[in-house]
Formats: structure tokens, sequence, C-alpha cells
């Protein structure tokens, strides 16, 4: 029985240090991953100050200076979105590390519990396969036997008390597993998105040597150039109206799902440009119509699938007629018997033929094709009427144009399978 009490007293002498040690290197790591936090915070509030000088510079009219401002500005807040992601791949890894130790330290704990448990259960077990009556007989002090029958009694509550203490701590390991694998998996996502941005910073500064390199820095040569392509915009959106107009469709609302069942693709919600006939769209469109809605979002913003599904095509309709419609697009076939269309991304992530769920990133906002500025356009369409066409088009030179086309009749109000607004 005495040497279960030193034991026990042996144990608690050696683990105390490496308690305290296991406290001094959480406290570092959470002092470490508090100081990610705070320059994230930072890095943040100039990206707010750089957003707020590319809208204020959208508000003006089109000029090469404007472009040229409007690039070097997206230039620099690229540049602190990648800081930004860094960082955060920095606070992920230093969170792996801190529950990395939290596992050690649990595993540790169960093992030390285990051991008592194991002691416990062999002292007792000694104690009783004695001769009780010849330990009594033999002892002169029965304040000697009492005190050992409470030791036993001791021992088997502590006993009792580490079962539930290791129960408990097995629950808390599983969980802290779990969070681990989250957070690596969370590590994966953030480094494919670094290496993205990396991409799109390039694709912005080889824009302004495109830029430069088409109007020789000169501001005559710019207007020249949006005329020209103001007008082949405006030639080949005829060219679609008039094929699109032409294909036949038999609309059957009671086939359509509820509304309410997709997803924003974007994390921070801000409509420029609505559905259908509105003022901007007589003013902005030849149709005098709008074929899907336009969000806010700046030169990189992740854009997700709104609900489950299959990619059918992808492509870059700036490869056929610079300036003229989508750009870089993403076309994907819902579950639920919808169709999209994201168009004027920056860089495409999907895949043709590719299964995504809800929320995956399929590509980043941009402006490439005809805009007047960075944003995302969403078109949605009866999922059985639309499909990726290839199509010859005369105000391209007899180019062959590839985008999802479908009947007029078959483009459906993206607000009304959207959410409620956020404002």
């Amino acid at each position: 029985m005495n040497k279960l009490i030193v034991f026990i007293i042996i144990f608690l002498v050696s683990f105390i240090p490496f308690c305290f040690s296991y406290a001094q290197t959480s406290i570092n790591l959470q002092n470490k991953i508090s100081q990610k936090n705070s320059d994230i915070d930072v890095l943040e509030q100039e990206i707010a100050i750089f957003q707020s000088q590319l809208d204020n510079l959208g508000k003006q009219k089109s000029s090469l200076n404007k472009s040229l401002q409007e690039l070097d500005l997206t230039r620099r807040k690229l540049n602190a979105d990648t800081t930004v992601t860094q960082k955060k791949i920095d606070k992920v890894n230093l969170t792996i590390e801190s529950l990395s130790s939290d596992i050690n330290r649990k595993q540790n704990s169960i093992t030390t519990n285990i051991d008592s448990i194991s002691a416990g259960i062999k002292s007792t077990a000694e104690f009783e396969q004695s001769d009780i009556f010849a330990t009594i007989l033999s002892e002169n002090d029965f304040t000697a036997i009492w005190n050992n029958i409470d030791n036993i009694a001791t021992i088997r509550e502590k006993i009792r008390s580490n079962i539930i203490t290791l129960k408990q701590v097995q629950v808390e390991l599983e969980d802290t597993k779990q969070e681990t694998v989250d957070a690596k998996n969370e590590l994966m996502v953030l480094k494919s998105e670094l290496a993205d941005q990396h991409l799109i910073v390039v694709q912005n500064t080889n824009e302004k040597n495109k830029l430069l390199k088409q109007t020789k820095n000169n501001e005559a040569n710019y207007q020249k150039l949006l005329k020209d392509r103001l007008a082949k915009k405006d030639a080949f959106e005829k060219e679609l109206r008039d094929y699109e107009s032409q294909l036949q469709f038999i609309f059957d609302p009671s086939k359509l799902p509820s509304s309410g069942v997709l997803g924003w693709p974007l994390d921070k919600i801000y409509i420029t440009q609505m559905f259908g006939k509105t003022v901007d769209s007589k003013r902005l469109y030849a149709s005098g119509s709008h074929s899907g809605v336009d969000l806010r979002a700046s030169i990189g913003t992740p854009v997700k699938a709104m609900a489950d599904g299959v990619v059918l095509g992808t492509g870059n309709t700036d490869d056929t007629c610079v300036g003229t419609s989508f750009g870089k697009w993403v076309f994907i076939k819902y579950n639920n018997g919808l169709a999209s269309a994201f168009g004027h991304l920056s860089l495409i992530k999907a895949v043709e033929g590719e299964k995504v769920a809800r929320g995956d990133i399929v590509g980043y906002s941009g402006n490439t094709g005809h805009t007047t500025g960075p944003h995302l356009h969403v078109s949605v369409y009866v999922g059985s009427a639309a499909s990726v066409q290839k199509r010859p088009s005369t105000t391209c030179e007899g180019r062959i144009y590839t985008m999802p086309l479908a009947p007029t009749n078959a483009y459906l109000n993206p607000l009304y399978y959207l959410p409620k607004l956020p404002y």
C-alpha cells in the first residue's frame, strides 16, 4: 500500500513539469495566432481603402488614364489579397501545431490514466487476496488496519475518477483530431487560392502592358479602341439575340424548382444591374433587356457554385471577339433543373465534366469580355433548354465562338431562385 502512495507522489511530481511546459507552448502559439489575426485586420482595412478608390474610379468617364489607374490599384489590392492569404496560411499552420500539441497532451493523459487505473486495480487485488483475518491477528495497531482499509476505499474512488477522466479525454481527443483534419483541409484550400491569386496578379500586369501597346499610351487611340469595341459588341449582341429568339422551347413552369433553391455565388452581395428591362438595361444593351444579374465583385473574388451540379463547359469569348460578350465563363447544370453561367471571370477553376457541390470555387471574378468595370454576371436558365454551342460569327470575321446559349424564354430571373437580399 505504501508503494502505491509513493508511486502516485512520483507521478504527480513528474507530470507537473509536463503540464507547465504544455501550457507555456500553448500560450506562445495562441499569442502568435492573435498576432496573425491583427495583421490580417490591418491588411483588410487597406484592401477596403483600395476597393473604395476603385469604386470611385468606376464612376468616372472611360479614359486611358482611368483604365491605367484601375489596373494599378487592382494590382496593389491583389498583392494585399495575396498577403492576407499567406497570413491565413501561417495562422492555420500555427493552429495545426497547437492542435498537434494538444493531441500529444491528451494521448499522454490517456496513457497516465490507464497506468494509474492498472496500478490501483493491482493494489486492491493484492489486498483482497490476502488473508484479512490473519492480518488483523498479526497487527497490534488497529489504527494501521483501519488506515489500510480506508486507503483501499480511496484507491477505488481514484480508479472510478480516472475512468471518468479517461472517457472524457478520449472524446476530447477525437474532437481535436477532427479539428486538425478540418484545419488541414482549410490549409489546402488557402494554398490553392494563393496560387490562383499569383496568377491573377500576373494577368493584371499583362493586361496593363497590352493596353499600353494597343493605345501607344495615347488617349485618342484609346477612345478609338473603345468605340470600335462598342460597335462590335452591339453587332455581336444582335447576332446572339436573333439566333436565340429563333430557338423553340415550350416553357413549363411546373417543372421548375421553388424559389430560394440557389445559394449566392459571392460572400458579399451588392447588385449593380437587375434582370430584364430596367432603365440601365435600355442604356447599356442593344436589346434593352439584361439577361441576368450583375454583382459587384473586384478582380480576384472567389466565385462559387450555387448548387450541386456538373460543369458542362468553360471558355473565353475574348478568344473570338475581344470585349464583346462574357469573356471568361463557366456554365453549370444543376441537379435541381436549373443551369447558370458566370461571366467576366479573371480565372477559371472549374473543368468541363467536373461534378461540383454548392459552395465550391469554380472561378474568380474579373473584367474580361464587355464590361464597364469589374463585376460578376450571373445568368440562370431552364436547365433542359440551355447548352454550350459553337456558332460562326459574321461580326467576328467568320470566327467560331463557343458559349452558353438558350431560347429567349428559357432565361430566368436569378433573384427568384437566390436567397433574399442581405440588405
